[in-house]
């Protein structure tokens, strides 16, 4: 069973960044695509980036040049860098896994973390 925990999540003013974590752990993330997304109160939950198995990668356009998603198969974990945050930025945040290597829409994904709370207010 794969199990994922995003870590990284906090407050920060408009501006700043954050960098969240998604470890695996339980199975091997080597052949899955992983998601990040998000989910705002009273919004419905947003694909934002995608990362595959040969590091491609894809951004929703409001995340596009301001996020950058990254993995590093050694240590089993997904990373979302990001910078220049603003306050629309606001949400939960998840990772997931896709049943799949590659991206395309942001469905099929099969394995989900907790969430992590990134908050943006000055």
């Amino acid at each position: 069973q794969l199990q994922l925990v995003e870590s990284g999540g906090g407050l920060v003013q408009p501006g700043g960044s954050l960098r969240l974590s998604c470890a695996a752990s339980g199975l091997t993330l080597d052949y899955r695509a992983i998601g990040w997304f998000r989910q705002a109160p009273g919004k419905e939950r947003e694909g934002i980036s995608c990362v595959s198995t040969s590091g491609s990668t894809n951004y929703a356009d409001s995340v596009k040049g301001r996020f950058t998603i990254s993995r590093d198969n050694a240590k089993n974990t997904v990373y979302l860098q990001m910078n220049s945050l603003k306050p629309e930025d606001t949400a939960v945040y998840y990772c997931a896994a896709r049943q799949y290597y590659y991206c395309a829409a942001y469905e099929g994904y099969d394995y989900w973390g907790q969430g992590t709370q990134v908050t943006v207010s000055s």
